[in-house]
């Protein structure tokens, strides 16, 4: 598998919410990325709700060989559009067929169940549903022949021993970019077990400014700081797959080109770009505005 997806929140309308203004344009962008050789997809029930799964079907059903669709159920949408956590055992099983119908295929490749345990102010590591039980889902479901992988979103390293217990996870889904650490205890279990990591909003939701880290290598290399930044994600681990997103096809292609630019930073670069923030400090529920601030302040020692 290629190490840069293609992740399609944005393809639903403002707030991930309902259809986009321009559906076809949505289908156009999902097929280009076929055909500059994306092979994974990330994707969610919660994203539209199920808009996003229709388009990805719509648009590239029947799959072609090698594409890999990674959907998350457990989760939905509550009043006035906002994220919930629905792992109920029932709920998790009903979000597996709908997402089949909606993508148009008897199997998934890839299933994630969302969890809370990265979700900023959690107070406990599960919901009121044990992990056990919504998890048990997926692993029946697998066992029937609908899930081919199961993988988590949102887990503690805790919760991602738990799982192991029930079933090998083929993946781990949990915030991680240049200003955000938190995952670093679960990416370096991912590392040592051989799971993929999946990074969610590996460009920081496009709050990367220019830092003499950024700028330097983007500078040397013609490269975005968008690009740097998710070539540092890949220069970080090799359990890393990023999945960036976009609804522009220039902004898709330059994200695909940032595989060449990891290839291209030298160690050098890589380091410095680490060590903007200390990673032995990071905590996975911890506000995304915090990281951002403990970035700017590293970022000004480096001037």
């Amino acid at each position: 598998m290629d190490r840069v997806g293609y992740g399609a929140m944005q393809l639903a309308g403002p707030n991930v919410w309902g259809p986009p203004d321009d559906p076809e344009s949505a289908r156009r962008v999902l097929r280009l990325a076929v055909e500059l050789g994306v092979t994974f997809f990330d994707t969610a029930n919660a994203y539209g709700p199920r808009t996003v799964n229709r388009l990805i079907g719509e648009a590239l059903r029947p799959f072609p060989e090698g594409v890999i669709v990674g959907n998350k159920v457990g989760a939905g949408r509550g009043p006035g559009g906002s994220w919930i956590i629905t792992d109920h055992p029932d709920t998790v099983r009903r979000q597996v067929h709908e997402a089949l119908t909606d993508l148009g295929t008897e199997t998934s490749e890839l299933t994630y169940l969302r969890l809370g345990g990265d979700t900023p102010g959690a107070q406990s590591e599960e919901s009121d549903v044990p992990l056990e039980d919504s998890l048990g889902v997926l692993v029946e479901l697998r066992d029937q022949g609908l899930i081919r992988r199961i993988g988590l979103s949102g887990a503690t390293p805790q919760m991602l021993a738990r799982a192991q217990k029930m079933t090998p996870i083929a993946a781990v889904q949990n915030r991680f970019n240049l200003l955000d650490r938190s995952g670093v205890q679960v990416l370096a279990d991912c590392e040592a077990q051989g799971i993929m990591f999946v990074p969610y909003f590996p460009l920081a939701s496009g709050r990367l400014t220019s830092y003499d880290a950024l700028t330097g290598p983007a500078e040397r290399l013609g490269a975005t700081l968008a690009q740097v930044a998710l070539a540092w994600l890949l220069r970080r681990s090799p359990a890393m797959v990023v999945i960036p997103g976009t609804t522009n096809p220039d902004h898709l292609r330059t994200n695909i080109a940032a595989a060449e630019v990891a290839e291209n930073l030298t160690d050098a670069e890589v380091a410095r770009l680490t060590g903007l923030v200390d990673e032995s400090k990071a905590v996975l529920d911890q506000p995304h505005q915090s990281t951002l601030d403990a970035l700017r302040s590293a970022a000004e020692s480096h001037r």
